[in-house]
């Protein structure tokens, strides 16, 4: 049940600020929203919230300049970003600029619950790292990162280049250790084939909620690892070898690679 958590919700179109809000209120959190980007920064001049959701393409202040001045105002809080279906490759940019997350218009509830979800639990994660470094607890491991020489799609999915052209992807730990137990999990079949930035499998966890996987590559996928279907404990065991998802033979890996994130990197 949520403990206090605000959540800010900005966005242009009114329907879209009442459907969030009345969904997130529905589910017991306390929501402020507001039509420009520009005075919703002053909101968080003075107030603290534990997730934000933020239109990509709005009149005064987009999402991406949205981003760029919470990180130059180094306020940490989550941001996912609400997209249109004709906008994927805006979505998968925002990743790359560090939203954690995006929801495409029109959703659904069950959709922006999940999503919900997954941002408190992310900022709850890196509000647990941050302290652990304050303590000097260097210890401590709470995720692990992606290989040197994997590529992420925002912290969601790792991409892991291969020889004869094939790639191989999968979720990454961080993304599988802000889900609640996984229960079951569905993949797409060989010879379908993957867009970067659109859903590759869902994830069933014991809260009984959905969550969709995105895919850091479009392309097709040769072989899927089976044993994921029987064991899904693999993906966490082992989420960057033995817990890997799909190879691929990939449509455009150049056009793709732009806005993946090296893991060379990445730091705890």
């Amino acid at each position: 049940m949520p403990n206090g958590e605000k959540i800010l919700v900005i966005d242009d179109e009114q329907v879209i600020l009442t459907a969030v809000s009345r969904i997130a209120s529905s589910e017991g959190f306390n929501v402020d929203s507001d039509n420009d980007a520009t005075s919703a920064l002053k909101k968080l001049s003075y107030k603290e919230y534990s997730l934000i959701f933020c239109d990509i393409m709005m009149p005064q202040m987009d999402g991406f300049t949205f981003i760029e001045e919470l990180q130059k105002r180094k306020i940490a809080t989550p941001v996912i970003m609400i997209t249109g279906y004709s906008t994927v490759e805006n979505a998968v940019k925002s990743l790359y600029k560090g939203a954690i997350d995006f929801v495409p218009k029109p959703f659904t509830f069950e959709e922006l619950q999940s999503s919900i979800a997954r941002g408190l639990e992310y900022g709850k994660l890196q509000q647990r790292i941050e302290e652990a470094k304050l303590k000097k607890n260097g210890g401590i491991i709470t995720y692990i990162p992606c290989p040197p020489k994997y590529f992420r799609l925002g912290f969601i999915s790792w991409l892991k280049l291969e020889s004869e052209g094939v790639v191989i992807i999968g979720a990454s730990d961080l993304f599988l250790e802000i889900l609640k137990e996984i229960v079951k999990i569905e993949l797409m079949n060989v010879d379908e084939m993957l867009v970067q930035g659109d859903s590759i499998g869902s994830f069933y966890t014991e809260d009984d909620l959905v969550h969709q996987l995105l895919s850091p590559v479009s392309g097709r996928i040769i072989e899927r690892n089976e044993r994921l279907l029987d064991d899904t404990r693999l993906l966490e065991k082992d989420p960057y070898f033995d817990g890997w998802i799909y190879k691929v033979i990939p449509a455009n890996i150049e056009y793709d690679m732009k806005y993946l994130i090296s893991c060379a990197t990445d730091r705890i």
